[in-house]
């Protein structure tokens, strides 16, 4: 009797751990949280996005880049030429070119990373449009420049002169592309043509969406998953605001001349 009382005993214990275990083993199996890896894990150098030629057709009297700061060059980076050609007691022509790259890594939190920088997109594409000071504002779409592209120009008149502000918004799969490119006729020369202006902006916009494709290789694929964090700074504007850099900028040319 007391033999059979502690098998029944035993018996009952080893139940208990066996429906522990089972339960342990099949927690341990839950899949973990997973998302499509970015396709694009690096950025050009921005002062290098434009060929030379590019650079002297929008800014012809621009001296090197000027590459703006950066916590970390391989999600964010930006460079910025300034060109003053002075024509004596004619005025002078004042061009302002920035480009700008934001490149977002996929989060198991916040999704991939091609949905968070066209989330970013249409956000600065808004932004541009609501410009302080912005005259006259068209936006259209452009096609051939990356996954999707819009233009927006406005007028933007400041003590100096009237400013004809061209900005091209571009995503390519994980990276948005930022270009502003704006000009002025000073000290009594002629306000340049706009639609001239939109044409080389969106040339050079394509040329810069062109460059990262390149950096990542051609036909860069995303890898299978993916789980990391993105860096902080890809969710932090990648350029300054097109009116207020484009007023510095001219004020110092202003000045100059």
């Amino acid at each position: 009797m007391l033999v059979a009382a502690g098998c029944s005993s035993d018996s009952g214990s080893d139940d208990g751990e066996d429906k522990g275990a089972s339960a342990s083993a099949s927690q341990s199996a839950s899949p973990s949280p997973t998302v499509q890896a970015a396709a694009y894990q690096r950025l050009p150098k921005p002062c290098a996005v434009l060929s030379e030629k590019t650079l002297d057709d929008l800014a012809p009297k621009a001296k090197a880049g000027k590459e703006g700061s950066s916590d970390d060059v391989s999600t964010r980076g930006s460079c910025s030429w300034s060109s003053l050609d002075n024509n004596g007691v004619k005025g002078s022509q004042f061009r302002w070119l920035n480009v700008s790259l934001l490149r977002f890594d996929s989060d198991t939190t916040r999704g991939p990373g091609d949905e968070l920088a066209r989330e970013y997109y249409d956000k600065q594409v808004r932004d541009v449009q609501s410009a302080e000071g912005a005259k006259s504002v068209k936006a259209e779409p452009v096609t051939g420049t990356g996954d999707e592209a819009t233009a927006v120009r406005y007028d933007l008149k400041k003590k100096e002169g009237t400013f004809k502000q061209q900005t091209v918004v571009a995503r390519v799969e994980n990276v948005v592309v930022t270009l502003d490119y704006n000009g002025a006729g000073l000290a009594g020369d002629k306000t340049p043509d706009a639609d001239d202006l939109m044409k080389d902006a969106q040339k050079a916009a394509k040329e810069a969406v062109a460059s990262v494709t390149k950096a990542n290789g051609t036909g860069a694929a995303p890898s299978s998953s993916a789980s990391g964090s993105p860096s902080e700074s890809a969710s932090k504007s990648s350029s300054k605001s097109p009116s207020t850099s484009a007023s510095k900028s001219a004020s110092k040319a202003s000045s100059k001349s």
